[in-house]
């Protein structure tokens, strides 16, 4: 799970990891009262939406003046902002964050995640704040620091001297970056977050060290243990169809491609996507509906990947393990009667009585189901099929 930014340094604030004053605002009025309450001659006009590099896509504005504060936000409030992490149609922008401008000295990045291969929590951090940390880490990957921490222990200060000493931070200013990237580590660990970014980490000319910007992601599994966190949870920031999905006990994820996918398992998802960009298609989603398909869920599955106009062709692709191949394929005639599906549907069914269920798709007469003997041939008329159906 996600959220904004003004909502992570909210939570930050809690945990006491500094940050600039800022309010939150829905109208270009709000956005004037707010600046004037924060004083000074200097102001950001911030957008909000759920998608990094905000300041690129011009999300992210200097005001000196408070007509400029008004004027920044009524432009912004509305618009389509596109990013290296929108889609090509943007995400609209509905409302916006005005901060403090502040004198900056030094820039850093810092962030707190998870190292799969050693499968411990690590801090990442850099001297050079405030840039695409990938490109950095590509470019220049000296300057990239990284400390892992074992959870047994959690974060002790030779930590952080090490990841200070790794960024030159002054000797004067060590004390407050080691008591900050403590108190990050607890928002980390404490809200199982999957990841707590800093981007930038301030470092302003009277040595005060401030979270410009924040981002922090959540484990979906563990909200159960942290109600107050669902509570921010921005439904308008969300796909639709992902969270329709969610609630009918589906994984889906939205895609670019037009070879709409339907998996029992993840892994086997997975493997699906792969095989389809393999043949030279493109997958148009992730959809696991999981053991137990039956008519009900799969007629689900279909009305969700057609809601996506970009979908040409259908892949079903099940593994009969826990479930039986028979009755997905009962299953897929059901749904055909509950909702229309007018785009080709290629199936692959392998595993527990998949011969049975061959024959039951075959004696269909059902003219745009057609069975694939493997998931190669299934992958590749699915593809086909996409290419043909435009």
């Amino acid at each position: 799970m996600n959220i904004h930014e003004y909502q992570a340094k909210e939570i930050l604030r809690k945990y006491g990891v500094p940050t600039p004053k800022g309010h939150i605002t829905f109208n270009a009025d709000e956005a004037l009262e707010n600046a004037k309450s924060l004083g000074g001659s200097v102001w950001v006009v911030k957008a909000q939406i759920h998608a990094g590099g905000r300041g690129l896509g011009g999300g992210v504005k200097l005001a000196r003046s408070l007509d400029e504060v008004k004027n920044l936000a009524n432009q912004m409030i509305g618009m389509k902002l596109v990013t290296h992490q929108t889609t090509k149609e943007g995400k609209e922008v509905k409302k916006v964050y005005i901060e403090e401008g502040l004198n900056i000295k030094q820039e850093f990045y810092i962030s707190i995640a998870l190292n799969r291969a050693l499968e411990v929590p690590m801090i990442i951090a850099s001297s050079s704040g405030g840039m695409d940390i990938e490109k950095v880490a590509k470019e220049s990957p000296e300057k990239i620091a990284k400390v892992s921490i074992d959870p047994t222990i959690g974060f002790q200060k030779f930590h952080g001297r090490e990841v200070a000493f790794k960024l030159g931070i002054a000797k004067e200013n060590t004390n407050s970056f080691i008591e900050l990237v403590s108190n990050l580590y607890r928002v980390y660990i404490e809200n199982d977050a999957d990841m707590v970014e800093i981007n930038p980490l301030i470092l302003t000319k009277d040595d005060k060290f401030l979270a410009l910007d924040a981002k922090i992601n959540f484990d979906d599994n563990a909200l159960v243990r942290h109600q107050d966190i669902e509570k921010l949870r921005d439904f308008d920031e969300e796909d639709k169809a992902e969270t329709e999905a969610k609630e009918s006990n589906l994984s889906y994820v939205k895609l670019d491609g037009n070879v709409g996918c339907m998996v029992n398992g993840a892994g086997l998802a997975m493997a699906t996507m792969d095989i389809i960009k393999y043949e030279g298609g493109e997958p148009a989603n992730f959809l696991d509906v999981g053991g137990g398909a039956n008519p009900q869920t799969v007629a689900k599955g279909f009305e969700i990947i057609l809601k996506d106009k970009n979908v040409k062709a259908i892949f079903i692709n099940i593994f009969g393990g826990i479930v039986r191949c028979d009755r997905v394929a009962n299953g897929i005639l059901e749904a055909t009667k509950l909702i229309r599906v007018d785009v080709p549907v290629i199936v692959r069914l392998d595993g527990t009585n998949a011969e049975e269920a061959k024959e039951i798709l075959k004696n269909s007469n059902i003219k745009n189901i057609i069975s694939a003997s493997d998931l190669s041939d299934g992958a590749r008329k699915a593809v086909n099929a996409a290419k043909d159906n435009k």
